[in-house]
Parts: C-alpha cells; sequence; structure tokens
C-alpha cells in the first residue's frame, strides 16, 4: 500500500527498521560470538536455571578426535547437540554441555611417530614420559583449534572447562574403572587371535577397522590323503585368500552334511600343475569350478565316486611342506582332519584350511576340543613378519613397512606360493578383489594373529553385587538396551542388540604408548588360569589412583614405579607390571564416570538424558560405553541414543579426498555463514544419510531469505509498539483469533517436535507457518489495516498479534537460527544483558485455541483461495493492475454465504468491493477444477481511487480531505 500524494504518504504508518536484507552473516556472525562471551550467555543461563530449581537435562558430548581440522560429519553432529541443548533450555530444562575429547592413542602417536622417521629417530630410543608429553602437546593444540572451530558454528556450552580424557583426573578415573574390571572378576589374560596392524603393532577393536576393496592372492593347495585305504595318495584341496597362514596350517575340516567325491585327472593341458592320474578330494557343488581355475577343461577329469563323511573322518592329511628340504621337520607333523560347523559349500572346495593362530572360528572349534596347545603357532611377529628363524619364509613380511603408491602387499604371500609351486603342493591360483578390513587410522589392511591379550569377560558374573539388570554384562546390556534406554530413531535399538548379542569378550589391551595404562600386576611364574595370576589389592590400587591424579598416567612410567606402588604390601620382585595401555574406547566409554558422575556441573544421578552420534557409534562409543558402564555400575549411563546418518556429496556419494568432493564446514561458513549451514542440519532427515552441494545449500539460503524478511517485515510493524498498543485476545477480530488458534496448534507441534528431537518437523511447520500463514495470508491481508488504520482496535489487534508472532517466531527458531535470532531479538529489544538465548519459549494459553473457529475460516480461506485464483488470471490477461480495481460476484452455497457475511470478505480477498450470494454461478463464472460449488464473476470496482489506501471506493472525494475515502479521512483526522 502506498499514497499516490506525497503529504499522504508521510501519514502512513509505513515499517520502519533497521533491520537489513541482506544478512552478511560471515563478518557478522563472529561479533555476536564475542557478545555472547563477553556476555556469558551459558554461566547466566545455569545461574537462572538453578534459581529456578529446573529440572536438568544431560547431553554428554561423544568426545572427538583431537588430531584435525573439522569435516562436515562434524558440523553435522555438533550443530544437532547445540540444537538439543538449546531446545530443551528454552522449553524449561537446565539443559547442560559439557564438550570432550578423546587425546589417547594410535592416531596421535602416529603422528608423532611420523616425525621421528622423517628425522631418523627411533621412538624406543626415547624416554617414554618425554614421548608421551609430546602426545600430549600435540592433542592439547588440536583441542584449541578443534574448540575454536566448533564455536565458529554457534555452538553453545563450558568451552572454558571441556572434559579431556588426557586430564590428570580423568586419567586417574579412567584408571579406576579398569581397576573395577580387575577387582570383580571379569579381567582376564587370553590368547586368541584378533585383529592386529602389523603397521602399527598392535590389536585393533571392531570399531577402529573400516572395510575397503583390496586385490588378494588366491590359491588352491594340496594336502595329501594318509590312509590305509583307496584314498591313500590322493589330495584334499582347500582354497585360501591368505596364502602366508599357510606355514601356520594345523589342520583341515569339512562339512558333515555336503556330498564329496573321488576326481581323477584323465588329461591335462600344458602349463597345468595337476598331472594325469592325480586324484582329489571335491566337494561335488564345487569340483568343476576347482577343475576350471586349474585350467583342466570338461573331459580332463573325472567323477570316480562318493566319498562319505564317514569315510572322511577315518583320513589324516599331510602337510604340502612336509618332508621339504631344508625344513627341518617344522610340517612333518599330521595335520588333524575333522567335521566342522563352519563349512560352507558355497564357494571353495568343500575343505576349509585352519590355521588357529589367525582365524577366530578355528581357534573356537579347537579351544572346545580341548587341543588349542596342539594347534597354536607362534610364527608371525608384531610387526607381520614371519619369525626369523622359519623355515623358508624367516623375515618375509606380510605387508610393508609403508604403502607404495597404494599398495601394501609384503614378500611373504608370493614367498608361500613359490615354495608351494616348487614342492608340488599347488594346484591353482589366481586373484580376488574383496572387501577386507583395514585399519581406519594407517589405512593398511590387518591381519588375524594370536597373542597374549587382556580381555573384560562378558559372560562370566560381575562379583559387584550390582545385579538388577543381570549377573554379566551382556545381561545388563541387553536389558538395559530394552528396559532403559529410548532410540531416536527406533531402529538403533536392533542394531546395538544385535551387536552386543554376538560379541565376544572385549579385548583392552593395545600395545602402544600414548594412554591410560592397564594398572595391574602379574605374578612371576603364575599362569593366566592360576588365582593368584593376578594381584587384586585396594591398597595397590589407591596408590596408582592417587599418583594419577597428581601425576596423571606418566606415573606409570616412571622410573622405580613398581616399588613404588607395591612395596609395603607385596615384594616387588615377586610381580610384573603391565606395560599394555588401553584401549581407547575404554577411555571414551568412562567419559561418564568423571564427566557426569564427578562433575559439579554434571549429572545428579551420573546418568545422561541423551548420547547423540553417527550410525558409526554402534560399534563404537555407544557400545563402549555400554559395556563399561555395565561392568562398573550395573546399567547403561545413558537413557537415551540419537543417531544420525552419514552426509554425502549432492549426487549421494561418499566424501573422499580423492575423489576431490569434499566440503570443509569452514568454507561454507565463509561464503554462507554457520546459520545456513545450522539451517541445512535443520531441514534435513539426519536418520538417514543427508546429501549437502552448493545448489542445495543455494536452496537453504534462499528458505533463510524468507524467513529473514518475514521477520523484517514484523519488526518493521512493530516501531514504536508499546503496551497501551495492546488488545485483548476476547477483543480482537476473528482474523486475529485465527492466527492465535493456529500459534496454539503450531506451540503444541514445536515443543513436542523439540522433545523427540524431530528438528526437520519443527523447521518444516514453523517454516510453512511464516510463509503461507503469514506472508501469503495475515501479512497480506493486514497490511492495508497496519499501514492506512487512524488508531483503530483492528490495528492494534493485529500489532498485539505481531507482537505474540515476534516472542514464538525468534523462540522457536532460536535453537536453529542462533545468529539471526538474535540480530533480530536485539534489533527490538537492545541491551548490555539482552539475549534471545536468556529468555524461554512462552507458554501459550490455552484459551487461545478455537477449533470452532478454525473450521469457520478453513470455508472462508477456501472460497478465497478461488478468488484470488480468478483475479490473478485477470491480473495476467492485463485486464486489471491490482487486485484493488476488482469488485467480483462470488457465487457459493447458502450456508458458505451465511459465513463470508459475517466478515469483511473484501479486505481478506484485497478488494475493494465484493459481493457474496447464493445464487447459482453462470456458466461464465471463473472456477478451481479441485474447489466445488464456487464460482466467481469478475466486475471492476466502481468509484474513484483513494489517493491514500488506493481502494476503488464511490465515496471518495466526498469528505474533508480530498481524494480519500471515509476510513482514511478519519485517520487523518487522527494524525492532525
Amino acid at each position: 500500500m502506498c499514497a499516490d500524494t506525497p503529504e499522504y504518504k508521510d501519514t502512513l504508518h509505513l515499517p520502519k527498521t533497521d533491520f537489513p536484507m541482506r544478512a552478511g552473516l560471515p563478518k557478522r556472525e563472529p561479533e555476536w560470538l564475542e557478545r555472547w562471551a563477553n556476555l556469558d550467555v551459558y554461566a547466566k543461563l545455569r545461574e537462572k536455571a538453578r534459581a529456578q530449581t529446573r529440572p536438568p537435562f544431560t547431553l554428554h558430548d561423544g568426545p572427538p578426535y583431537a588430531n584435525g581440522h573439522l569435516h562436515i560429519g562434524h558440523a553435522l553432529n555438533k550443530i544437532l547437540k547445540d540444537m538439543v541443548v538449546r531446545s530443551q533450555q528454552m522449553m524449561g530444562r537446565d539443559a547442560r554441555y559439557i564438550p570432550g575429547w578423546d587425546c589417547h592413542g594410535l592416531p596421535i602417536e602416529w603422528k608423532i611417530e611420523e616425525k621421528y622417521r622423517e628425522k631418523g629417530l627411533d621412538k624406543d630410543a626415547v624416554d617414554v614420559v618425554e614421548f608421551r608429553q609430546e602426545c600430549r602437546d600435540f592433542a592439547s593444540g588440536w583441542v584449541d583449534i578443534q574448540r575454536e572451530e566448533f564455536k565458529r558454528l554457534g555452538v553453545t556450552g563450558n568451552w572454558d572447562d571441556p572434559y579431556l580424557t588426557m586430564n590428570f583426573h580423568a586419567e586417574r578415573v579412567i584408571a579406576e574403572e579398569f581397576q573395577k574390571f580387575l577387582m570383580n572378576g571379569t579381567l582376564y589374560q587370553g590368547s586368541k587371535p584378533v585383529m592386529w596392524s602389523p603397521v602399527e603393532e598392535t590389536a585393533l577393536a571392531e570399531a577402529e577397522v573400516e572395510y575397503h576393496d583390496k586385490e588378494s592372492f588366491t590359491i588352491w593347495v594340496k594336502f595329501a590323503v594318509v590312509s590305509d585305504g583307496e584314498l591313500s595318495g590322493a589330495n584334499v584341496v582347500i582354497w585360501t585368500t591368505t596364502p602366508w597362514t599357510i606355514p601356520s596350517n594345523k589342520a583341515v575340516v569339512y562339512g558333515e552334511n555336503y556330498a564329496y567325491g573321488l576326481y581323477e585327472v584323465t588329461d591335462t593341458p600344458d602349463q597345468c600343475w595337476a598331472e594325469k592320474g592325480e586324484r582329489f578330494l571335491l566337494a561335488d557343488k564345487l569340483a568343476a569350478d576347482v577343475f576350471a581355475k586349474a585350467r583342466l577343461e570338461d573331459g580332463m577329469w573325472k567323477r570316480v565316486r562318493d566319498v562319505s563323511a564317514d569315510e572322511l573322518s577315518g583320513l589324516s592329511l599331510q602337510h604340502p611342506l612336509a618332508g621339504a628340504e631344508g625344513g627341518n621337520g617344522e610340517w612333518d607333523d599330521l595335520r588333524d582332519f575333522r567335521a566342522a560347523d563352519f563349512v560352507t559349500d558355497e564357494e571353495g572346495t568343500g575343505f576349509v584350511h585352519c590355521a588357529p593362530s589367525h582365524g577366530m572360528e578355528e581357534f573356537e572349534l579347537y579351544r572346545d576340543l580341548g587341543m588349542l596347545a596342539d594347534v597354536i603357532t607362534y610364527n608371525v611377529m608384531d610387526d607381520g613378519t614371519f619369525r626369523e628363524d622359519l623355515p623358508f619364509f624367516g623375515g618375509k613380511r606380510i605387508l610393508r613397512e609403508k604403502a607404495k603408491k597404494g599398495d601394501w602387499e609384503g614378500d611373504a604371500n608370493a614367498a608361500v606360493i613359490a615354495k608351494l609351486a616348487e614342492v608340488g603342493g599347488l594346484l591353482a591360483r589366481g586373484k580376488i578383489k574383496h572387501s577386507y578390513p583395514h585399519s581406519w587410522r594407517s589405512k593398511a589392511p590387518i591381519i588375524y594373529r594370536n597373542t597374549p591379550q587382556w580381555f573384560a569377560a562378558i559372560d562370566k558374573t560381575v562379583g559387584d553385587g550390582q545385579d538388577t539388570y543381570g549377573t554379566t554384562i551382556r545381561e545388563r546390556a541387553l536389558r538395559s538396551i530394552d528396559e532403559l534406554v529410548t532410540w531416536t530413531p527406533e531402529k538403533g535399538r536392533n542394531r546395538l542388540f544385535s551387536m552386543i548379542e554376538a560379541r565376544p569378550d572385549w579385548v583392552l589391551s593395545r600395545q602402544r604408548a600414548w594412554g591410560v595404562p592397564l594398572t595391574s600386576f602379574t605374578k612371576v611364574g603364575a599362569k593366566p588360569t592360576d588365582d593368584d595370576f593376578l594381584l587384586r589389592n585396594a591398597e595397590v590400587n589407591a596408590r596408582i589412583v592417587d599418583a594419577f591424579e597428581v601425576e596423571g598416567a606418566d606415573a606409570w612410567y616412571k622410573e622405580g614405579a613398581k616399588a613404588r606402588f607395591l612395596d609395603g604390601v607385596v615384594n616387588p620382585d615377586d610381580y610384573d607390571q603391565v606395560m599394555d595401555i588401553l584401549d581407547v574406547w575404554f577411555d571414551s566409554g568412562s567419559t561418564h564416570a568423571f564427566t557426569l558422575r564427578d562433575r559439579e556441573d554434571g549429572s545428579e544421578d551420573g546418568l545422561a538424558d541423551l548420547y547423540l552420534e553417527g550410525t558409526d557409534q554402534h560399534r563404537g562409543w555407544f557400545h563402549s560405553s555400554m559395556l563399561q558402564g555395565c561392568g562398573t555400575m550395573g546399567r547403561a549411563p545413558y537413557r537415551g541414543v540419537l543417531t544420525h546418518g552419514f552426509t554425502l556429496d549432492e549426487k549421494g556419494m561418499k566424501m573422499s579426498k580423492s575423489i576431490g568432493n569434499t566440503i570443509v564446514p569452514e568454507k561454507i561458513v565463509q561464503q554462507y555463514g554457520a546459520d545456513i549451514l545450522r539451517l541445512w542440519v535443520a531441514q534435513t532427515d539426519y536418520t538417514n544419510d543427508q546429501r549437502i552441494g552448493d545448489e542445495i545449500l543455494k536452496g537453504t539460503a534462499d528458505s533463510y531469505r524468507r524467513l529473514r524478511n518475514t521477520m523484517r517485515y514484523m519488526l518493521g510493524s512493530l516501531a514504536d509498539f508499546s503496551e497501551a498498543d495492546r488488545v485483548e485476545p476476547a477483543d480482537m477480530p476473528e482474523l486475529e483469533r485465527l492466527i492465535l488458534h493456529r500459534l496454539s496448534e503450531l506451540d503444541e507441534v514445536v515443543r513436542k517436535g523439540y522433545a523427540k528431537y524431530d528438528f526437520q518437523g519443527v523447521f518444516r511447520a514453523v517454516f510453512e507457518f511464516a510463509t503461507l500463514d503469514l506472508s501469503a495470508f495475515y501479512f497480506d491481508i493486514r497490511k492495508d489495516a497496519l499501514y492506512c488504520d487512524g488508531n483503530t482496535e483492528r490495528r492494534r489487534a493485529a500489532r498485539t498479534v505481531l507482537d505474540i508472532l515476534f516472542h514464538r517466531l525468534t523462540t522457536w527458531l532460536a535453537p536453529v537460527l542462533v545468529f539471526t535470532m538474535e540480530e533480530v531479538w536485539l534489533e527490538r529489544f537492545p541491551g548490555d544483558d539482552s539475549s534471545v538465548h536468556l529468555v524461554d519459549i512462552p507458554e501459550t494459553p490455552a484459551a487461545w485455541r478455537d477449533d470452532a473457529l478454525a473450521a469457520k475460516w478453513a470455508t472462508i480461506r477456501r472460497v478465497r483461495r478461488v478468488v484470488t485464483a480468478a483475479l490473478e488470471v485477470q491480473r495476467q490477461d492485463k485486464v486489471i493492475g491490482a487486485s484493488l480495481e476488482a469488485a467480483p460476484v462470488v457465487h457459493v452455497g447458502a450456508d458458505e454465504a451465511a459465513i463470508l457475511r459475517t466478515v469483511a470478505f473484501d479486505d481478506l480477498c484485497i478488494t475493494s468491493a465484493i459481493s457474496v450470494t447464493a445464487d447459482p454461478a453462470p456458466a461464465e463464472a471463473f472456477r478451481l477444477p479441485e474447489v466445488d460449488g464456487i464460482g466467481v464473476v469478475f466486475e471492476k470496482a466502481a468509484g474513484e481511487k483513494c489517493q491514500r489506501c488506493w481502494k476503488i471506493l464511490p465515496d471518495v472525494g466526498t469528505h474533508a480531505h480530498a481524494g480519500v475515502c471515509g476510513r482514511c479521512d478519519e485517520a487523518l483526522n487522527d494524525t492532525a
């Protein structure tokens, strides 16, 4: 609306605001960060919560790793956490957030070792305490960098006092939590195949492993049958993708329920390892494929007869290297041959070669048979080389020390294959590309290797008396999952439940230096199965943790540590000090103890209301925290778990530096501002994988601009609004009461959405309300009254509703658009202590809800939709330039006509006049196919155009003020 003459224009109540159309977020956001720091918003919220005795809400931060700049996954995760914390706070909780960092472990240690290697230094020649200090300094530097990067995203929290797993108190508590496993009987030392990184020389957990395609050698190997019967001299054929395990072979197994046959070679081509007359035992289903791999075509082999499982059970086998010159008898013993239930006839030969030192299924088979002592080998060293005295292969490497053009293949596989070919033990060979486990740190392949390690037994009765949810760690975990934890989304429950249900004992030990040691001692000469093998002494434990509190875990590595902790309790010479460090997942799994339990700003009951991480943490932090909590306090340390998916590029591809499709949060912030990144998070379905890219961000920025314009319009229309202008809801026109009703509905949607962490649902509801109910409907209609009315109750009511809208929209959106809503708030309520983040979402009176009124206005809006569509046709045809030039006739049913006559329908349709009739619509009337029973006949408005409000009315020019209508004449009198 705009007056035609300057003098009348000055009498309009046009919006007045300095709020800019262009946000300039990249430049302005740091100013608000500085303002919040000076205001100490987080501390003020804690003071407010204490004064009001608010119910607490604690989101426990899953610690990121302190070793590099943030990636987009970090940003998604931390922004989600921030939206949880802020929304819970603004809904009346005491929402605490203590950021934390994982500071120990191999990635940091590896970085320091790389520096040593570049300088030609030997890590083992450096004092371990000095080396650990370098690791500590490295982690501390990255904590400072990441802290600033997280803060730049608008994330609130206790940034001045985060938790760090390398803080002395934290190291003390981690050791203390480990000692509970020591004392309650679940800790034991065992020797079994574990995932081992030869490159990093340490055991790994499943959570430290990722799977990538790898090309592996594959071989078909002959084991000669030793028997007094007809099968003597035949060969059992095995297939393996790990030739390096053949020197450690101790057995071959078969399936009892598969069909096996005796096959004979009748002819051979050139370049074939099979010989004419040679006989082989194979699963019938796989025989043809095996012979094809051996280059034997159809007609070059025949099936001689069936071989039953009973017949197989009477056989013994000879290792292909048995009797080899120079073998020194290493492989001369007969191999065990028996049935096993893990054999399949889906691939291979129907027989499985067993090296129990390098395969868990084989290990468990011979463990259960009580035969481990007969089948365990120690041929592979920590660095993945064969022991030096192993005939033929001593010193050969399974993997290179360093990849060559991405290839980690050492010389061990080739050496084994060559030797097998030399002694006639090979039938065929090839290569296969398959998914293979790699260390997520070094990116090198891993192996399975039998080594002595420390384990937490998850099926052994925990001797701590905390049996409410079960007597073993597994029982407690499974019951916690079902009875104590709320899962968002619910499918997260099934994933963790199945993992816990099937998982083996927890490997706690790592053969590294940077971490919290397994603070325990073993008796010299005792066996791991002896009752006195482990020293379990409360006084010794207390000495250790007291030292850690003052000196950190470095105390364990200082000269004389063993005597310091044992003197006066036991003879130090009778015990060995364990020098392994704890799995870093034990560190992070213990964070609840020193963060939630021990800190004043932690949790009253030591439990978190929410853990929030990516879906990969079902096997990581959610998992280790569950096991750790169930082992030390009898239950899960959390009441709720929220998981989000991974962030992909715009095409749905995984981000990769090699592909060049990575998107760095810093660049988004520099180009668009952090609020645009936060809005992207709010708009996405985080429970699944999400996509991000330039086009997606442009769409997000467009949504942001539309919201910003909505807020700017309200600010302009509320200029100089005071309590004297306020109108009670009961005195408002129906249109204003309709908006209050919608606010009542939306308030429920927002609160329920925030309560269940449905940020996408909350934002969608608020955005659609702002764009459809407000900008395209309410604001459009009330613009005339706001600009042109005098001091009317209608205008005051509209401004009252705008004030109500302002407080709700700013607080509803503040958890998402933290910077913009602060800017909006300060534009209206400036002041040194003013901040939208210090207020709560206003309560909504129940009296605002009016379902009958809403039903009535649904009819009005349905008819209005047809009218505006009819006028748009006339505008496009250039019959009119604006809707105020129209005075349409609207044909509706009698019921609709009665409703429409109770409101100023011309104002609602933004026309100068309108006629409503229940008469049938003529054929030429405009109709919308999807809206039945409504027709609109276009008519032009009669009269002159008001020079102030632009309505075309018959009374224009008949009042004291020239060229205006009666309404504007009154308004001019008010301003005179």
